[in-house]
């Protein structure tokens, strides 16, 4: 037997705080699909280094390009603005090590914060765009801004497809295989619902097991 869930919000659900089902779909804890973590980094105007700490995203492309599909970025967001501005950005990979120092770049991000110095990384310029770069990421993806789409039309968020034009990757992780595991991507899992009961669950950090070469 399967439940099933609607698209009108179903009332047995408890929100894990007040703001959540403001915020999200109420499909997104009825999933709970998992996806990548990253730090998203871009000059603020007054020159200030900006980092936004994202999921919601996916990578893909063909022989002639290849996008980053960077989903839910809410519009009020410095980050939304520099990219709109600079039409470029900088997706940085880092371990679960670096979850807290990122979390206290979402509590410290007014206009005059360096980001940087708050998740005390080290700042690089990167190769080909006008964006800094963390340098303790094993990943660095540079890309410059192809579209900007409001999937939903409310205003909220924005889905933000980004070319990536260069790749940096730390020579520790250059075989292929360490960049997974505890040192390796970062995932998050959205809260999933007890869709029995419409009970929350937290949402888990969570890191990569392989269990299968194919």
């Amino acid at each position: 037997m399967k439940i099933e869930i609607g698209k009108d919000f179903p009332k047995f659900f408890k929100p894990l705080y007040q703001e959540e089902f403001e915020l999200f779909s109420h499909f997104e804890t009825t999933a709970g699909i998992p996806t990548v973590l990253f730090a998203i980094t871009t000059w603020k105007e007054n020159g200030k280094p900006n980092v936004c700490f994202h999921s919601w995203s996916c990578f893909h492309g063909d022989k002639t390009a290849f996008f980053a599909v960077m989903g839910n970025l809410y519009q009020h967001t410095h980050t939304y603005t520099n990219i709109q501005r600079e039409k470029c950005f900088c997706i940085n990979f880092l371990p679960i090590s670096y979850y807290d120092k990122l979390i206290d770049t979402i509590h410290q991000n007014d206009l005059e914060t360096d980001e940087f110095e708050v998740g005390n990384f080290t700042l690089s310029q990167a190769n080909v765009i006008h964006a800094p770069i963390i340098q303790e990421a094993f990943i660095n993806m540079e890309c410059t801004l192809k579209e900007v789409q409001d999937l939903s039309g409310a205003g909220i968020t924005a889905m933000i497809i980004g070319k990536v034009e260069h790749i940096s990757v730390d020579e520790k992780y250059a075989q292929g295989y360490e960049r997974y595991g505890k040192d390796g991507f970062m995932m998050l899992i959205p809260a999933p619902q007890n869709i029995l009961t419409g009970e929350p669950n937290q949402s888990a950090i969570a890191s990569v097991n392989i269990e299968k070469y194919d």
